[in-house]
């Protein structure tokens, strides 16, 4: 094996985790995941690969930037623990 994919397979617990926060955003937002695609330019596909429970799907730092700009969200939501009056949440 790789070290690439060795190193991705070591972070994938940490992707699905941004994933589940990147679609409870999208939701606390009443986005469907078409909606913030069609925001933010990329595929529907994409996007829900980003937010599969099991997904193994890895993404860039640019990516990230762009669904936190798309959901309305300081980036820094993605890597903390959830909560309904975060200060992440842009008024």
């Amino acid at each position: 094996m790789d070290k690439l994919l060795r190193r991705q397979k070591k972070f994938v617990s940490k992707y699905r985790e941004i994933g589940r926060k990147i679609a409870f955003y999208r939701n606390l937002r009443g986005l469907s995941q078409e909606a913030l695609a069609e925001r933010i330019e990329v595929s529907v596909s994409h996007i829900s690969k980003i937010e599969a429970p099991q997904a193994n799907t890895s993404f860039s730092v640019d990516m990230l930037f762009l669904i936190a700009e798309g959901l309305d969200v300081d980036v820094a939501a993605f890597f903390n623990p959830i909560e309904i009056s975060s200060p992440y949440i842009k008024k």
